[in-house]
């Protein structure tokens, strides 16, 4: 049983699960086991080329961002559980106790976190009845987003990056992604306001 299941190896699941990791010292924190579904085929950044995104060269290739920050998370945090070459087919049940169906194989979690892209191609059964029109995207790229009030679909069930309705962007997708674990962690702490840094001092 996971106490979290980040799916989506993108920008947005990888910074939640970053910050996710860092929390692992934190007395709320310390006995969660997380984990991340890094499917990354249809991430935006298969093709994107950065010059304008803030603290990353530019010139910086989507795809070199792709596997550097899964070795970040690994060499970091390797207590995050990685699931890799898996595509998520279904959710079923419901807070706290939620199936994840992948093509391979399933997993138990209490909370799921959806960071996969905005594409109209979405199918995970389960999650069908919260997609809508996205509000943020030209209509003639029909793009999708799920349902949501502050990244929260339903009881246990998280979504950030474009498919929460946001643009488009790294950085939109990066804090999207760490505002959705923070959101998880300050309810892990009691519903106390979490903010994770390291510091030099």
């Amino acid at each position: 049983m996971f106490d979290v299941l980040i799916i989506g190896g993108g920008v947005a699941g990888v910074s939640c699960a970053l910050i996710m990791g860092s929390a692992k010292s934190k007395p709320f924190a310390i006995d969660k086991k997380i984990g991340i579904i890094a499917h990354q085929k249809t991430s935006a950044l298969q093709d994107a080329l950065f010059n304008n995104a803030y603290g990353i060269k530019p010139g910086k290739l989507g795809l070199e961002l792709l596997t550097e920050t899964l070795d970040q998370l690994s060499e970091t945090y390797p207590h995050v559980i990685q699931i890799h070459t898996e595509k998520v087919l279904s959710v079923e049940g419901e807070y706290p106790s939620f199936t994840i169906v992948t093509n391979k194989n399933s997993y138990t979690t209490k909370t799921i976190v959806v960071a996969i892209g905005s594409a109209n191609t979405f199918d995970i059964d389960g999650l069908l009845q919260f997609v809508q029109p996205h509000a943020k995207a030209l209509v003639e790229k029909q793009r999708i987003q799920l349902r949501n009030t502050d990244h929260k679909v339903a009881d246990g069930i998280y979504v950030a990056g474009t498919l929460a309705g946001l643009r488009s962007q790294l950085a939109i997708a990066a804090g999207s992604g760490a505002a959705v674990a923070t959101d998880i962690l300050s309810l892990w702490n009691g519903g106390i306001d979490v903010q994770i840094h390291d510091s030099t001092r």
